[in-house]
């Protein structure tokens, strides 16, 4: 029976102490570590703990399963992680002995629009940048030339002045592609602005003695604190007496001290 009472306050401590732990699940994987890093940063902004794996892949983000959904806002919102671009020199790295018009051509415009967005990712507040451009092009014979002409995406991350960033991004673009400026000096480059969604709210915590938690589990984890310290109190306290039941020398012994202490508190209270 003792023994079976042990066995059954240890498991339910067991399952308090299991409950308060949340399960950590990956979130991004196969990453650089750069990439990681900046990940990681982004969620400890928001309140979201988050600690980093190395494997085979690649280095891995983790975060508790609760945390799965904000974290992917949070992460959306930061346009994290970023997409992988090629330099010019890989892209331009030839796979065969001869490469074709047509081939070289496709690697400079993919090329080109990699170093642009790169350069564009590098203004404040811009979380993705994306440029198609389209070089001069005959249509058919005898046809004029098709002028240059370029497309930017912006997503930028809130307060962002449109006004100020567009002729900026127009003004990169037209530089760096030739034949985006026409004869009366206006670029043939059209900017698309847009704000990114509003990332989730970062979490409050607090702290309740040496545990950490958000602070709507200020009250429950009070709680659970409680009843574990009553559970371990009356587990102590059915230890004690079944000792001294057994045994009645430890019983005479603790009413012993016990008589000693009352007139010492009655003294005291006196």
């Amino acid at each position: 029976m003792t023994m079976g009472a042990r066995k059954l306050c240890a498991a339910l401590l067991l399952a308090a102490m299991l409950a308060g732990c949340g399960k950590n699940v990956t979130l991004q994987a196969a990453l650089q570590d750069a990439d990681a890093n900046e990940i990681v940063l982004q969620l400890t902004g928001a309140g979201i703990v988050a600690e980093k794996h190395q494997d085979k892949a690649g280095v891995s983000v983790l975060v508790a399963e609760a945390d799965i959904p904000r974290a992917t806002a949070v992460l959306q919102a930061a346009g994290l992680p970023r997409r992988s671009r090629a330099n010019l020199g890989e892209v331009f790295k030839k796979q065969g002995m001869i490469s074709s018009p047509m081939e070289e051509r496709i690697r400079y415009l993919h090329g080109l629009s990699e170093e642009l967005e790169a350069t564009l990712q590098q203004f404040d507040n811009v979380v993705a940048a994306r440029v198609h451009v389209v070089l001069p092009e005959r249509i058919a014979p005898g046809e004029p030339i098709q002028p240059s002409s370029a497309s930017v995406f912006i997503k930028y991350r809130p307060p962002m002045d449109e006004d100020a960033l567009a002729p900026r991004v127009r003004k990169l673009v037209a530089s760096a592609i030739p034949g985006l400026v026409g004869e009366d000096g206006r670029s043939k480059v059209t900017v698309v602005l847009t704000p990114s969604e509003a990332a989730a709210p970062a979490v409050e915590w607090a702290m309740v003695g040496p545990f950490k938690t958000e602070a709507h589990s200020v009250a429950a984890l009070r709680w659970t604190l409680i009843g574990m310290g009553t559970l371990l109190a009356l587990a102590a306290g059915y230890a004690l007496f079944t000792v001294a039941r057994r045994h009645p020398a430890v019983a005479r012994l603790l009413a012993k001290r016990a008589k000693g202490k009352v007139p010492a508190a009655a003294g005291a209270a006196g």
